[in-house]
């Protein structure tokens, strides 16, 4: 047997098991999320009945009184229930179901693009974890540092992280680079072929990624630098590791469509981020302490363990099909 499939065998049964461990640390997230915004004592004076129209995103000069009738808990269903119908598809394809991947990947050795929604999401949200903590150490070697926008209360702060996959995946990732992407290369003018472009790019014939890889890194930036720049801005420690997950999110969303793209956003935020303010809520401490906290410490070993094993089975396929080509010339 070849050595780099003796390599891939090795690696593929721990990148299965935690990738199935995420999974269910995943799942198990969209409760304690919804446990966070209607029973948790994070938001002290405020809870899920809080009005939109008190956010910070609204206007004092504008008004909308059609607003006062919705709270913070109304608009938060609609997006659960959008994340559990995407991690539902995410599951069932595009091409196998969530097991029928991972078996094929431990008995075959097959990583296909685009045979499992979920698979993608889990596998390139890890390895955004670990490039993030690489840029992160990175920087504080220069004495740079990350400082999150300040909230005045943290359900709302639960709630703008909720909200994040949705709205900047859909102005990002959609609007940025699939529009762009659907007027360079569409050969088609029909509604259903540009929903279809828009939901997932690879529909398009797209014989040269140069193109598309300079917008992807573009807008990635442009990502990084809006994460600085915007209403409730981050340091400018931030700008790095924004784009670089601009970026990665831009890829995937190019190669495997908007599912993944959106869950990948969905882990970095909601996911970790409900388990963060669960631990905060039970030991009745700060969001920002609960980061520090044990549990939240293992996970992050999870995901960047996922993240190396992923990369290195990157390099070690790409390798062995670059061997296996010379052989065939």
């Amino acid at each position: 047997m070849d050595f780099s499939n003796k390599v891939l065998q090795a690696l593929d049964i721990p990148y299965s098991a935690l990738i199935s461990i995420i999974f269910g640390m995943m799942v198990i997230s969209l409760p304690i999320g919804a446990y966070v915004m209607f029973n948790s004592d994070v938001g002290d004076e405020i809870n899920f009945e809080y009005p939109i129209s008190g956010l910070d995103f609204f206007s004092d000069e504008i008004s909308f009184e059609f607003l006062d009738y919705f709270e913070i808990g109304d608009i938060f269903i609609v997006m659960w229930v959008i994340f559990v119908i995407l991690f539902s598809i995410s599951i069932m394809g595009p091409k196998k179901n969530f097991l029928e991947t991972l078996v094929s990947i431990m008995t075959q050795g097959k990583h296909l693009l685009q045979t499992n929604y979920l698979v993608t999401a889990i596998k390139w949200f890890s390895i955004l974890i670990l490039i993030s903590g690489i840029i992160n150490l990175i920087q504080e070697d220069f004495d740079i540092t990350i400082e999150p926008p300040s909230f005045e209360n943290e359900l709302t702060q639960f709630f703008y992280v909720s909200m994040s996959p949705l709205i900047e995946e859909l102005g990002f990732r959609v609007l940025l680079i699939g529009l762009p992407l659907y007027l360079m290369y569409s050969r088609k003018a029909s509604f259903q072929h540009f929903f279809k472009s828009l939901w997932n790019p690879s529909n398009l014939d797209v014989n040269e990624t140069k193109k598309a890889i300079i917008l992807i890194i573009v807008i990635g930036i442009f990502f990084g630098v809006a994460h600085i720049f915007s209403g409730e801005a981050w340091s400018n420690g931030k700008f790095a590791q924004a784009a670089a997950s601009g970026i990665i999110i831009g890829w995937v969303y190019f190669r495997s469509g908007l599912v993944p793209a959106i869950l990948i956003h969905w882990g970095t935020n909601y996911f970790i981020f409900s388990y963060v303010y669960l631990v905060a809520d039970i030991n009745m401490i700060s969001v920002q302490e609960a980061f520090s906290h044990s549990l939240i410490m293992t996970f992050e070993i999870l995901f960047v363990s996922l993240g190396i094993i992923s990369i290195a089975i990157m390099i070690v396929r790409n390798h062995f099909f670059r061997r296996k080509e010379k052989l065939e010339i």
